[in-house]
């Protein structure tokens, strides 16, 4: 049992100070199922105090040039990244996931993210145009939206609540933004340093806690005109019909189903490397994760074996451990529910070829109650399967067979999803063919996770509405107006 003296107590920070709560729930660190910090349980009382603080700081901060917010956020990235180790070493502990990739992936992102939109906020441009007929020009301005509100999920926590702030304040709006609760500490840590980067009071306030107390009363306050979300379909239809009758803007980014399609003219010494990696990076536990591979009949068994040999060499172990491949998952709840579906797919007659069931997972004595679960690879599993078409989110992928390219892009789109997809060939026709008929909003060819932040991210169908990038978050975070002057 973990000494109450000692767990980690965070507060809500609003108008630029850090706030009790009254109420507050446990949060625990997965590598070792132990209760280590407690979370701000926050509710409408809490979000009201905050919009009064962002909207009072809303005018103040909106006035301001785009270079002085550029020079601040870009303050504050440095101050991140000065911090690179503490903030990896709380993210790690956090959320699960290894060091090495907090490190690598989940920080120096979060930092980036300052940096990318301080500089794209210089370059925009607006529209112009004359009537000399009538003796009439027209032109558009883009104005802040007004209180943002934001909220993330806990897979990517720091990474992905930076990717929303960022563009929110330096289109010049303020903030009101919600972490999830089961990873909170580093959203709390960079509230420590906004002060020190120049941002005012009440232009970037958290409010800690669940979604169904905190981030109903964000998405349902008449002045919160805005909300971006990064989660799960079932929670993003609450917010639609929760923000419907006040209008909202709303950027949806969701989940995913995401298909990886190898073509018997892959390179496999490229392809199956980073399809593992694809399949069980941070767990597994990524909306652009590989789910289900698609492997055309001639190179299958070659494919499998290397595939599964491959997946073996992946090391679990503690998230301190440098040398780990992957770490803890996030919760009980969720290990049992990924496992389920492996439990699922053995009763439906599927082979499980590695991972969970099949191989023995060895832990050190201190992680023994931890969350963790071997990458698991299942074959024979048919398309209508539970695990061929609900999104799992752990490290789980599903191996099967095809034949013709006509067939293969009609079952890699027969799912609700349509977020990301991969496709393997040296047929450079092919992949053009294939990758304009795939429904996903993004396509990666003979390579995964290389993402150009000026260009759209988002995704189809059930996989969200809206999208993000240079462009488009600007255009989300802001309004246009068409202003005409006859002279």
């Amino acid at each position: 049992m973990t000494d109450p003296k000692t767990l980690l107590v965070l507060e809500n920070f609003i108008n630029g100070k850090f706030v009790p709560c009254s109420s507050y729930i446990d949060s625990y660190d997965p590598s070792t199922g132990d209760v280590y910090c407690r979370v701000p349980d926050s509710g409408k009382e809490e979000v009201e105090v905050a919009v009064t603080a962002a909207r009072d700081a809303f005018l103040g901060w909106s006035s301001k040039s785009y270079q002085e917010r550029s020079q601040i956020m870009n303050k504050l990235a440095d101050l991140i990244e000065h911090d690179l180790e503490a903030f990896a070493q709380a993210e790690s502990k956090d959320q699960g996931k290894t060091i090495t990739f907090a490190r690598t992936v989940d920080i120096p992102r979060a930092a980036y993210n300052f940096r990318f939109f301080a500089s794209s906020i210089l370059h925009h441009t607006t529209e112009c145009t004359q009537m000399d007929h009538m003796d009439c020009m027209h032109y558009t301005v883009r104005t802040p939206v007004g209180i943002a509100g934001l909220i993330s999920p806990w897979n990517l926590p720091l990474y992905l609540l930076t990717w929303k702030i960022a563009p929110a304040i330096a289109s010049g709006n303020t903030v009101i933004a919600k972490p999830s609760e089961m990873t909170s500490v580093t959203a709390w840590m960079m509230c420590k340093l906004l002060g020190r980067a120049g941002i005012p009071p009440g232009v970037v306030n958290i409010v800690f806690g669940t979604g169904p107390k905190a981030g109903e009363a964000v998405v349902s306050h008449p002045e919160v005109p805005l909300i971006s979300f990064t989660g799960s379909t079932l929670t993003a239809q609450r917010i639609r019909e929760r923000s419907a009758p006040h209008w909202k803007k709303l950027s949806l980014e969701l989940g995913g189903k995401n298909p990886a399609i190898i073509f018997e003219d892959a390179n496999l010494d490229q392809c199956i490397p980073t399809t593992v990696r694809s399949s069980f990076a941070n767990q597994g536990e990524i909306c652009l994760c590989t789910s289900r591979i698609f492997v055309q009949r001639s190179i299958y068994n070659e494919f499998l074996k290397r595939f599964v040999e491959e997946a073996r060499k992946w090391k679990v172990g503690s998230p301190s451990d440098p040398t780990a491949n992957m770490g803890a998952l996030i919760s009980k709840q969720h290990l049992e529910k990924v496992k389920n579906y492996v439990k699922k797919a053995r009763a439906e007659g599927a082979r499980i070829l590695c991972g969970e069931g099949v191989d023995s997972l060895a832990l050190p004595a201190g992680n023994q109650n931890g969350y963790f679960m071997l990458p698991t690879v299942i074959a024979e599993v048919k398309d209508e399967s539970c695990c061929m078409q609900e999104e799992i989110f752990g490290p789980v992928t599903c191996v099967v067979l095809f034949d013709t390219e006509e067939e293969v892009i009609k079952r890699a789109n027969g799912v609700k999803y349509g977020l990301a997809a991969t496709i393997w060939s040296s047929n450079v026709g092919r992949v053009h063919r294939v990758a304009k008929r795939l429904q996903a909003g993004l396509v990666w060819t003979n390579c995964w996770l290389v993402r150009e932040l000026n260009l759209p991210f988002g995704g189809m169908k059930a996989s969200g509405t809206g999208r993000e990038g240079a462009k488009e978050s600007y255009e989300f975070f802001t309004e246009v107006k068409t202003i005409t002057i006859k002279h």
